[in-house]
């Protein structure tokens, strides 16, 4: 491939991650059109990069605009936070200073300064954290309410579907999240007061899971298409991490206790242990981020067809999945399927997401029923288990159809915000750590010669 070629595509992505996060970070709290056609633009520019199965590797001059970008978005771009005072000046400063003092560590594609990038971005994001949750000890934000709570709840070994919160600013009487959301947070409640404590601990394991994948194979290692200057992996790994911990909108995402970093890290587990040939290993993280919120369902119809996860798998994580659910639903099944299925499908509209469904509403007055949802994310699924079925693709790859399935979701979905976009954005990202050129992943231990294996 010509390497002109390259750094124009990478180039091209680092402005599409830009604008894709600096709208995010821009849509809280508030509904613009100007939002909704870039997500959506986004959208279908990365379909467009699925389908035509375009290469692209990161490189030095896209790492120096995402990370500047990044830097100058947290100083211009409206940021919606519940901080004050010097923590607010310290958090967006850190914001500010981090990712350049990254981009300058890493540039011109400096292996040798690579560990320390990363190390910086890691220091960088954990001091925001802290400085989040002492500054803002208490966010007046109903997600928090109910984690905090819900944990209580867990340690008097009370059902917190049955729950009614006391102090929450919005829904009061419902958990919505799945059960193991609470469960893999509290710790961070019990031990240090706040359960933001467990969501900087989940965000830095998908941290550390993104250098591992990285270092591992490297963006560039065995490319013969890759120019001969490329970054090595250490590089790579930094500068990704670097992308992930300092994404525009990141201290409104600690801030708020928003919970996706724990589905992320559980997905980013599932990537690391499927591309060391652990695939049953794997079974167990994504079990547990299917267990913790309900769209990651989605997911498993997807893995069901790719070969090296596979059927048995998927339907061992499905099975895992209701296992590690069940306790709550037998304890109460009403209120279970009240506040995860019914609240959520009859819930109102909130006029601030940045989604199709309420752009219809907010710009054309028009409430769209709510099968025109059901079918477009249908199609969408069918649509990606059809190609991902025939065209068994790279675990990168695969990553990045995931990503355009949530995505779409959110688009036409009537609550979807900075956080469920964030993920998405986030996959994309993740999704470089494992480029093709790296070791194929086995489906099935090698078979001898002469023998025959039976079907499956």
């Amino acid at each position: 491939m010509n390497p002109r070629g390259l750094q124009a595509r990478a180039r091209a992505f680092g402005l599409a991650w830009l604008a894709y996060f600096t709208a995010l970070q821009w849509s809280v709290v508030r509904f613009k059109v100007p939002i909704v056609v870039i997500l959506t633009v986004s959208a279908v520019a990365l379909a467009a990069w699925q389908w035509r199965r375009t290469r692209v590797v990161l490189t030095p001059e896209a790492m120096l605009l995402m990370l500047g970008g990044s830097a100058l978005a947290t100083l211009v771009v409206p940021l919606f936070s519940y901080l004050e005072g010097p923590g607010l000046v310290a958090s967006r400063a850190i914001l500010i200073v981090g990712p350049l003092v990254v981009a300058a560590l890493l540039w011109p594609g400096r292996e040798v300064l690579a560990r320390a990038a990363f190390g910086v971005a890691i220091a960088a994001y954990l001091a925001v954290g802290v400085l989040a949750i002492r500054t803002d000890p208490a966010p007046d934000i109903d997600v928090w309410v109910t984690l905090q709570q819900a944990s209580d709840a867990l340690a008097r070994g009370v059902n917190f579907y049955e729950v009614t919160w006391v102090g929450s600013p919005g829904v009061d009487d419902a958990f919505t999240y799945l059960p193991w959301t609470a469960v893999l947070l509290a710790p961070g409640r019990w031990l240090l007061g706040d359960v933001r404590w467990a969501l900087i601990l989940w965000t830095l394991v998908a941290a550390v899971g993104v250098w591992a994948l990285a270092t591992r194979r490297g963006a560039s290692a065995g490319d013969a298409a890759a120019p001969r200057a490329m970054p090595g992996p250490r590089w790579q790994g930094a500068a990704l991490v670097a992308l992930l911990l300092f994404a525009p909108g990141t201290l409104t995402q600690v801030d708020q206790a928003w919970t996706e970093p724990l589905l992320l890290a559980g997905l980013v587990l599932w990537l690391v242990l499927v591309d060391r040939d652990h695939a049953w290993w794997a079974v167990l993280p994504l079990a547990l981020a299917c267990a913790s919120k309900q769209h990651l369902a989605l997911l498993l119809p997807v893995l069901l067809l790719w070969r090296p996860f596979g059927v048995r798998r998927t339907l061992a994580t499905g099975a895992l999945t209701g296992l590690l659910i069940a306790p709550w639903f037998l304890a109460g099944p009403q209120d279970f399927l009240h506040d995860t299925v019914t609240l959520l499908v009859s819930f109102h509209a909130i006029l601030f997401a940045n989604t199709l469904y309420l752009l219809a509403l907010n710009v054309f007055g028009v409430t769209l029923p709510f099968w025109i949802t059901g079918l477009v994310v249908l199609g969408t699924l069918v649509l990606v288990m059809v190609v991902v079925h025939r065209r068994q693709p790279d675990i990168g790859e695969l990553v990045r159809w995931l990503a355009l399935l949530l995505l779409v979701a959110n688009l036409v979905n009537k609550q979807a915000f900075y956080n469920q976009f964030w993920l998405a954005g986030a996959l994309v990202v993740v999704s470089l750590a494992v480029p093709p050129t790296g070791r194929p992943v086995r489906t099935e231990p090698p078979v001898p010669a002469g023998v025959v294996r039976p079907l499956t």
